[in-house]
């Protein structure tokens, strides 16, 4: 068995696709991208794949993982670890079709028999928040995300932090108290403001923050730790199970969240979750992207024994049809129920893609980017 040929498909909204196939006609698929950087991440993959993995045995998958990562001087980061990561995704999913299994089978099995989900809150005015956070739960969410801020300055006066404290007290008293919130401070707010609005936000029984502090700054999450009961969340811009040690050795994180297709693939995401356990710490995978990542992170949160939640990208409730039913021949996979997907027990990543319709949504020009937010004074605020 030998990898003969791939594709790079990048498609609405902001997707980048990879199709690997061998020399008897197995497909698997992956999703490697930076959000807003899918040229650059194509470039990577066309290195890797050009340079090093046609020809080979897709089924080597941990020696081609050490190959990709270990076989250039420099090493890591968002752009190398997300065009490791789709390989990777790819790899288990033409294993998983060889051996007729879903890809948690082997990676040692199921350790739960449905995976909880939470969906993200969109809207900037109060009011929008409260609204949307009472038609998830009317759908049959148990858990929520909002964004703590918008644009913020290293110091705000009182009534920016004020104006936080009421988002997630109007949402807390919409949902009532059975619904788990998550505020995602976005490391839009400095460790100064952080230490401030945090113990606000105790009285409210929040699931964590996320990202009270921008990765860069990580050194400050214990003392922040120490100030506060509210967990603490951070991980999603991390990439690989050397980012997470610092984190783990010098503590404060309550919850990681690596993303499947940025911290290294399945491979890597299962080494950071079997790290967390080890220090006593959760997981909540990040994946607001399409769903080839959504199959791939489905797949590690079917057999890690630390999961708490599952993030995802894209609508998978009762509702019109989400721009990732566009990409699957079969779209009742992602069947919603109570709060929970059921796993996945398909071969592979578990989901059919339709090749066609890619093929056609790759024909349209796409040109997503990150917006620029800037303060009131013209200097950049973070995004």
């Amino acid at each position: 068995m030998k990898i003969v040929d791939y594709e790079l498909f990048r498609v609405p909204p902001r997707w980048l696709f990879l199709k690997l196939e061998t020399a008897d006609g197995l497909i698997g698929w992956g999703e490697p991208i930076v959000e807003g950087r899918a040229e650059t991440v194509r470039t990577a993959v066309d290195e890797i794949m050009d340079s090093y993995l046609l020809g080979k045995d897709p089924r080597h998958i941990e020696d081609h993982w050490q190959a990709m990562y270990r076989g250039c001087f420099y090493r890591g980061g968002p752009v190398l670890m997300s065009a490791i990561a789709g390989i990777d995704q790819a790899l288990w999913d033409l294993k998983g079709r060889t051996f007729g299994a879903p890809v948690y089978e082997l990676l040692g099995g199921r350790t739960r028999e449905r995976i909880r989900v939470y969906q993200w809150i969109g809207g900037d005015r109060t009011e929008e928040v409260g609204a949307e956070a009472e038609q998830l739960c009317d759908v049959g969410y148990t858990a929520l995300k909002m964004d703590a801020a918008n644009q913020m300055r290293h110091l705000e006066p009182p009534a920016a932090v004020d104006e936080i404290v009421s988002r997630v007290e109007h949402v807390r008293e919409t949902v009532g108290p059975h619904i788990d919130i998550v505020v995602d401070f976005r490391g839009r707010i400095s460790k100064s403001l952080a230490k401030r609005i945090a113990p606000k936000l105790e009285p409210f029984d929040i699931a964590f923050i996320e990202e009270p502090v921008l990765p860069e700054n990580l050194e400050y999450l214990p003392p922040l730790a120490s100030r506060t009961t509210v967990p603490l969340a951070t991980g999603e811009r991390l990439y690989s199970r050397w980012d997470f040690k610092p984190l783990f050795e010098r503590g404060g994180v309550d919850v990681v969240q690596p993303d499947v297709s940025h911290a290294g693939g399945i491979s890597e995401m299962v080494r950071i979750a079997n790290m967390a356990e080890a220090h006593d710490v959760a997981v909540a995978p990040n994946c607001p992207l399409g769903p080839i990542a959504l199959a791939a992170s489905l797949q590690v949160s079917a057999t890690v024994p630390n999961l708490l939640f599952q993030d995802h990208g894209f609508d998978i409730y009762p509702a019109p049809k989400s721009a990732a039913d566009n990409y699957l021949d079969d779209a009742s996979v992602f069947e919603f129920a109570d709060g929970y997907l059921d796993l996945l027990d398909d071969p592979g990543l578990g989901i059919e893609i339709d090749e066609e319709a890619v093929r056609e949504q790759s024909q349209r020009n796409l040109n997503w980017h990150n917006q620029v937010w800037r303060q009131e004074d013209g200097s950049i605020a973070e995004w």
